[in-house]
Order: C-alpha cells, then sequence, then structure tokens
C-alpha cells in the first residue's frame, strides 16, 4: 500500500504532465498547431512566433502550473496519504517527464523549461522564479528578432510591389512575409501562409 500511494501520485502527476497546453490554447484560440512552424517544439516560446501574445502568456502559465500544482498538493497535502517528502520529488519528475512525453499527444511534447520552473518554484520560490525569468528572456528575445524580421521582409515586399507589380509582390511576400494588412487579407487575422511561415522559422 506504501508503494502504491507514491506510484498512483506520480501517475496523476504524469497525466497532468501530459496536458500540451500550447496546443491545447492554440486549437481553442483558433491558431496553428504549434508543431507545425517556427521550431515544431510545443511551448511558449513558439507559440509567440504565431504572433498572439495571449496565447503565449497563458501558454507559458498553465506551463508553470503543470509543474507547481502537483508538487505543491504533495507538499501540503500529501501526508494525509501517506506520502511523505520523498514523493516530492517523484511527482515533480513525472510531471515533467509528462510535458516532455505528453500521452495525450503522441509524445509529443516540448522542452518543458516552464514546467521544470514550476517544479522548482515548489521547492524553492526563488530558484525557481530564477528559471522562469530565463523563459520570459528567451521569449522576449524571440519576439525581438520577429520584429526584425518582418520589418526587414516588409521592406523587401514593398519593393517587390514597386518593381514588378502585385503578383510578384505577393510571391516575394509568399516566400517571406507579407505586412500585416497584407497577410490578414489574404490568410486571416494573425495567420501566416505556410510558405510564411518557413521563411520566418528558418530565419529565426
Amino acid at each position: 500500500m506504501e508503494t502504491l500511494q507514491p506510484f498512483l501520485a506520480a501517475l496523476a502527476s504524469y497525466l497532468v504532465g501530459s496536458l500540451s497546453f500550447a496546443v491545447i490554447v492554440s486549437r481553442l484560440m483558433g491558431l496553428n498547431d504549434p508543431r507545425s512552424y517556427g521550431s515544431g517544439n510545443p511551448g511558449a516560446t513558439n507559440v509567440l512566433r504565431s504572433g498572439n501574445k495571449k496565447a503565449a502568456i497563458l501558454t507559458l502559465v498553465f506551463d508553470l502550473l503543470q509543474g507547481l500544482l502537483p508538487v505543491l498538493t504533495v507538499k501540503l497535502g500529501g501526508a494525509a496519504w501517506g506520502l511523505g517528502e520523498g514523493s516530492l520529488a517523484l511527482v515533480g519528475m513525472a510531471a515533467f517527464l509528462g510535458h516532455l512525453w505528453p500521452v495525450f499527444f503522441r509524445f509529443q511534447g516540448g522542452k518543458g523549461v516552464a514546467t521544470a520552473a514550476g517544479v522548482l518554484m515548489a521547492f524553492n520560490p526563488g530558484l525557481g522564479l530564477a528559471t522562469l525569468l530565463n523563459v520570459v528572456d528567451e521569449a522576449a528575445q524571440v519576439g525581438q528578432r520577429a520584429d526584425l524580421v518582418q520589418g526587414l521582409l516588409h521592406i523587401v515586399f514593398a519593393k517587390g510591389a514597386l518593381a514588378g507589380g502585385e503578383n510578384r509582390a505577393h510571391r516575394v511576400g509568399a516566400e517571406g512575409l507579407a505586412d500585416r494588412q497584407q497577410r490578414d487579407a489574404l490568410h486571416g487575422p494573425g495567420s501566416l501562409c505556410a510558405g510564411c511561415r518557413d521563411a520566418v522559422a528558418h530565419l529565426l
């Protein structure tokens, strides 16, 4: 019985970790599957590449809670179920592994950095916060690079429109990234065509 309880806690934590919130949030918000563009990684940083900051923030928060809540639950109420301190590490590791290899998403998970930050935050808030800030900093750098690339390709698109007319301009935009109004008109608000996504992903 004493062995069964930690196993069940770890299994429950793994299943929580298997919820790929990057994919879930993207689907609920009508965005493309984050595994289909950019780095192909279902995480907050790659979701940011879709151009939807709200989706990226929600993904980050849920990934963080994915690691924090299972460990915190065992830490605060595990004693009543016979779960000691040794179970904390087991539960935290299970949540992390669930994020890396989610059973609900064909074992195609993310890098687990935000989830790891949540696990660490349950043990040591300072260390967990430092890890989280690193994730935010990485996402911010991705956003800055995306803005830079969009600005450069906007210039290319504009020159293509002047030099070769509308057809050539669209071809240049499809190979890179059209300006926001042209992109929204052609592919829907906040989305990119496949050629645009591939070009930006390669540059980023």
